[in-house]
């Protein structure tokens, strides 16, 4: 009886994982097919033969070795920022206790509630009054702001978990709050800043909307929005096969990045605390 209840489970599994799969395969398909061919009926899931040469066509078709370049500096600031202001925030919130801290925290997550296209246009209009429309800044200074409240949240988490006795007993020894907290917590919560990490690298390297609201020179454009011109215009078609192309190179950083991670993306989220 275990053994075909397994057998039903394995084969549910398989089932809906082949039905979500299906956009990828098509996803692949269409990136390996000629322009002609992609609407053809009855559709073809296995090109023949594959255009590979799609890949380095669409590459080539825009700038996209500087739009990397883009991509990178905008994630790597991102990330660095994320973890240092979400790390100190989370640790006074887990470790400090002062009047009004409850009502504050509470605050901070009924943040999470507000849709983003509520401050799009307040949040747009502050950063051209300081006259950073057009730059990098509004993509990477607002995460020194600690505005992620869900990364404040998995890492308070995960600091309540860790006895207290070790900051006494670092205390004892001579440290510090700095030393304590550099020394003694973050080597104790690296699981649950790596998945902070992975949360905030998907984050950066998928954002659209925020460099194509604020980036208005080509040149610091990323490679989500250089994807977008092949989205055609008014007298011209929409690039299918190269459009394909370009979403497969951008979604396979996201998940070689889960896959290989993936143990400590896992233990981060479960707040398994203190380690022997």
């Amino acid at each position: 009886m275990n053994a075909i209840k397994r057998a039903l489970i394995y084969i549910i599994v398989t089932f809906l994982a082949a039905v979500i799969l299906v956009p990828f395969f098509w996803m692949l398909s269409t990136a390996l097919q000629e322009k002609g061919d992609i609407f053809a009926w009855p559709p073809q899931w296995i090109p023949d033969p594959p255009q590979w040469r799609n890949f380095a066509e669409a590459w080539t078709a825009m700038p996209f070795n500087r739009y990397l370049g883009n991509t990178i500096f905008v994630v790597v600031l991102g990330i660095t920022a994320e973890l240092a202001s979400a790390t100190i925030v989370a640790y006074g919130f887990a470790r400090f206790r002062f009047p009004g801290s409850d009502l504050i925290f509470l605050i901070l997550l009924a943040t999470m509630m507000l849709p983003f296209h509520v401050t799009l246009i307040p949040t747009f209009l502050i950063w051209q009054h300081f006259g950073l429309v057009g730059e990098f800044d509004p993509l990477v200074l607002r995460a020194w702001t600690a505005w992620g409240p869900f990364y404040i949240f998995l890492l308070r988490q995960f600091f309540l978990t860790i006895p207290r006795e070790l900051d006494d007993a670092a205390e004892i020894d001579g440290a510090n709050t700095l030393q304590t907290f550099f020394l003694i917590m973050l080597p104790q919560i690296r699981p649950a800043l790596l998945a902070v990490a992975i949360f905030a690298f998907r984050g950066y390297w998928n954002d659209f909307l925020g460099p194509l609201i604020y980036l208005t020179d080509m040149k610091l454009y990323t490679m989500n929005v250089g994807m977008y011109f092949f989205m055609g215009g008014v007298n011209e078609a929409p690039q299918w096969n190269y459009l394909m192309a370009m979403s497969i190179i951008i979604a396979l950083p996201v998940v070689l990045l889960f896959f290989v991670a993936q143990r400590y993306f896992i233990e981060g989220i479960t707040f398994t605390g203190l380690k022997d």
